[in-house]
């Protein structure tokens, strides 16, 4: 289900220390844009029956199955679920947020705009009202929007429904043929192992390149050669913030030598998604890039064969540091039962029977108060190891957004054609970052 990162292309997902608290981004800070909701809110659910409409994206089962538990568990509230292309919903969102009819909850990735626009509610008062200053900061930070337009501060405009991380998968039968009894502890132990696949005939890395997949690896490296919170500032637009650092650079050489070395399939640039989870659920490749959100479906074509870790830091004993993104879903300000979507939202992050379905649909973290236990899972699962990846970055890591949310069009514009020809050695790790730079430098200006 790789539209999980696809669809996050423009999404708002704040880097943070998952177990930080954000001072100035709290309630009442910077609340310059639109603050449709103040004073006192109700959560309580209504009694009689009431009909919450929800736009969201086609071909995600999660949000449907929550509103039939909730339905099961308050049979006065029902849903009328109204399904779209992913295009479609970024295109047409903000218009029907403005229209007489808004739907109570929209799959919006892209809040920026809309929040500057009011056509948000802010979700502030409900954030003191259902103690939600005891979930993880960082988490919620990601929805937040300043006056001045930047993310991570400022009012509270939307809420995740199901929290992701990436790392890499391994198949176990290979990584042992290669010698690897243990998660790599570095970034070079990890090229080491790309070697020593590539000298055994096995190939190292099933990743696609069609739309861009290697921008996975990429950032993985980046994140390690590069401050964490400079590769923030880029994304959230701070003025002067830019990619062409040494950090980023480094990155792109690696992602090059790979390429030169035939550690990527021959056919990466053309190789889609599909077809690489095709590949390496039938043993073809050792490892690949990709979110825990793939966890229940290789849990079922490679039961007992398939790991995964968090990509390795640049020294040993280094923090961990990944990208992580939530399916953001936002309320507008004019929605006709605002006060019962947020319950529900609440109750997703709440309820045990909702936190074990976002775990069991889409091998994710549920979010919510910290002290919730997880879910139980089975032992041995790569589900298992994933949940457990998220704990630990919770405990001593970094979650990060993807590079390619940075604007709307930095991904199809720049990284999709710059990281095919950086691959194919058409391009040099210099003018792969110059030309990112640059594109994202030219968005910004119009």
């Amino acid at each position: 289900m790789f539209r999980r990162y696809f669809a996050v292309v423009a999404a708002v997902v704040m880097i943070g220390i998952l177990t930080a608290c954000s001072g100035p981004s709290g309630p009442g800070a910077n609340q310059g844009t639109q603050t449709a909701t103040t004073g006192p809110v109700s959560t309580t659910l209504p009694t009689g029956p009431i009909t919450l409409d929800m736009y969201i994206e086609t071909g995600f089962p999660l949000p449907h199955r929550l509103a039939d538990e909730f339905t099961r568990q308050y049979p006065n509230v029902t849903f009328n679920i109204r399904q779209d292309q992913f295009q479609v919903i970024t295109e047409n969102g903000p218009r029907e947020m403005a229209g007489s009819n808004p739907p109570d909850l929209i799959r919006l990735p892209q809040v920026v705009g809309p929040a500057k626009q009011g056509l948000l509610l802010n979700l502030d008062p409900y954030y003191k009202a259902y103690g939600w200053d005891k979930w993880s900061q960082s988490l919620l930070d990601q929805m937040r929007v300043g006056a001045d337009g930047i993310r991570g501060h400022g009012p509270l405009y939307g809420l995740g429904i199901g929290y992701n991380i990436t790392g890499v998968f391994y198949n176990k039968k290979l990584a042992a043929q290669i010698g690897m009894s243990s998660p790599p502890a570095t970034v070079d132990e990890f090229e080491t192992l790309l070697g020593k696949a590539k000298a055994a005939g096995l190939p190292p890395i099933m990743q696609f390149n069609d739309i861009g997949g290697i921008n996975f690896p990429y950032q993985a490296l980046a994140n390690q050669f590069e401050d964490p919170a400079k590769l923030a500032d880029w994304i959230y637009n701070k003025p002067g913030a830019t990619l062409n650092t040494p950090g980023t650079v480094k990155a792109a050489e690696y992602i090059a030598r790979w390429g030169k070395a035939g550690y990527f399939p021959k056919d990466v640039n053309s190789l889609d998604y599909t077809t690489m989870m095709g590949r390496f659920e039938k043993g073809e490749g050792v490892f690949m890039f990709n979110g825990d959100w793939e966890s229940a479906n290789l849990d079922k074509a490679m039961p007992g064969n398939v790991g995964f870790f968090l990509f390795p830091p640049a020294q040993a004993g280094g923090r961990f540091v990944a990208m992580s993104a939530p399916g953001t879903y936002v309320i507008p300000a004019r929605a006709k039962h605002a006060a019962a979507m947020v319950y529900f939202l609440n109750w997703i992050h709440t309820n045990e029977a909702a936190r074990k379905i976002i775990v069991e649909t889409n091998g994710a973290s549920p979010g919510g108060p910290p002290d919730l236990p997880f879910p139980p899972v089975q032992a041995g699962t790569v589900l298992s190891q994933t949940l457990a990846a998220t704990r630990q970055l919770a405990t001593s890591g970094v979650a990060i957004d993807f590079l390619a949310n940075a604007t709307p069009g930095i991904y199809a514009n720049a990284f999709r054609p710059e990281l095919q020809l950086l691959v194919a050695g058409k391009e040099t790790p210099e003018g792969f970052v110059q030309n990112i730079q640059q594109s994202y430098q030219k968005e910004l200006q119009q």
